[in-house]
């Protein structure tokens, strides 16, 4: 239902074509792009009488890529009579972000209602593919048990947006986050787990062990495990949210080279803190540390180097009170825990808050209990939880260490507790 085209169709099919256009610069090797190659047939299918689908090979039209702006793949553009009338899609789109931009933007009717969902039998579902998720199914996968990953990103989790890891035994040291969790989801599918990148789940009930993704798929299960990791603590003070994506981050590695040259404020003191700060002084003129301690919370290592650095200043003893800016980040507020003193500093471009992760809980938060903390409880020999085949994995859970490497070991104990249950099942 859609068309290849290269840059040399680009202004007949699309530039000058009256009406109704959606085109996709995609590239080999892109997992993203791999992800959305079924969501954007299966609007194609649903749409073709009214508008045009176009794919183009972004790679190998770099050039007319640049000129357009198109900066990463897979990038979805929305066009009308020639003219592009809606914020562009890039990275993990999900079909919802494709529905409702085909209905805003073009003004045409939700054509997924009513669509009956097809029911997928699987001995095993794990939700999330970060380090936990993915270690589980490359255990469940070798044991031979039907096993499919369901990520509502692309596989890798928080680990992915981490520009190195020293810890991790057997990678001589230091090995770039994405780069590690390239290696863990290959071995994961070569194991025969089958993942479902970039899917939303819009109904989870663990007790019928049904969860319901995107429009169109119900996957029913016999033993579920939830491994839906952490997401960046918000500090929740005033201009936090308004100025996110404009001057306020939380990940160096997407967005430190942003600010190359630039004079810049991190929030924070413990160990992702310091060791982003320390990655951010490869691109930016210097960092302010505003930190609520007299001392880093960090490893001894990393602390050490932070303190040495030359482009490094901290401001021990202060935390943050609120960010100033209307179209922009203007200025950070903070107070000294000391003297109760505040002032605003306007020194720095941006700012990037590493305080810690909360857990991903909001599917089930209804379904299990939580901690005060919103973490959930499980089993602590067999991470089950009180819903029997229902497992925990990973940063989601309570516990006192939360490493790549607790994850990991998590998976394993998950996995091999659902192989356990399976198996008293008779499957």
């Amino acid at each position: 239902m859609h068309a290849e085209i290269t840059a040399a169709d680009y202004e007949s099919k699309v530039l000058k074509h009256k009406g109704l256009v959606i085109v996709d610069f995609y590239s080999q090797e892109c997992s993203p792009c791999e992800a959305l190659a079924p969501k954007f047939e299966f609007f194609a299918e649903l749409y073709h009488k009214e508008v045009a689908f176009y794919k183009i090979f972004r790679q190998g039209d770099r050039e007319h890529s640049r000129a357009l702006g198109v900066k990463s793949s897979p990038s979805l553009l929305f066009y009308k009579d020639g003219k592009e009338v809606a914020p562009r899609l890039t990275g993990a789109i999900k079909k919802s972000e494709i529905k409702q931009t085909i209905v805003d933007a073009f003004g045409l009717p939700d054509r997924t209602l009513g669509i009956m969902r097809k029911t997928e039998e699987v001995d095993l579902a794990i939700i999330g593919g970060g380090p936990a998720g993915l270690t589980a199914g490359i255990y469940a996968g070798r044991a031979k048990i039907n096993t499919v990953i369901i990520d509502q990103g692309n596989p890798g989790g928080q680990v992915n947006l981490t520009h190195m890891v020293a810890n991790y035994p057997g990678t001589d040291g230091e090995i770039g986050g994405f780069a590690l969790m390239e290696k863990v989801t290959k071995q994961a599918e070569e194991s025969g787990a089958r993942i479902i990148r970039s899917a939303e789940i819009v109904r989870l009930d663990l007790a019928k062990k049904e969860i319901d993704v995107d429009d169109d798929r119900r996957i029913h299960a016999k033993a579920i495990i939830l491994a839906t990791g952490a997401k960046p603590r918000e500090l929740g003070i005033p201009g936090e949210k308004s100025l996110f994506g404009r001057g306020i981050s939380y990940c160096a590695t997407c967005d430190g080279r942003f600010y190359e040259g630039k004079d810049i404020f991190v929030i924070g003191g413990g160990n992702s803190a310091v060791e982003e700060t320390l990655f951010l002084t490869e691109f930016v003129n210097s960092v302010t540390m505003v930190h609520q301690f007299d001392e880093f919370q960090a490893n001894k290592t990393a602390a050490e180097q932070a303190l040495k650095n030359p482009k490094i200043k901290v401001l021990w003893s202060h935390e943050p009170r609120a960010f100033h800016g209307n179209e922009g980040f203007e200025g950070l507020e903070v107070e000294n825990l000391k003297t109760g003193e505040r002032k605003v500093l306007t020194t720095g471009a941006g700012v990037f808050v590493f305080v810690g992760y909360v857990p991903q809980t909001q599917l089930f938060a209804e379904q299990l209990p939580l901690d005060r903390w919103g973490g959930a409880d499980a089993d602590p020999m067999t991470l089950e939880t009180k819903i029997p085949g229902v497992f925990i994995a990973g940063d989601l859970r309570s516990k006192p260490f939360k490493q790549i490497t607790t994850a990991v070991s998590d998976g394993t104990v998950a996995a091999l507790s659902a192989q356990k249950y399976l198996r008293s099942l008779g499957g």
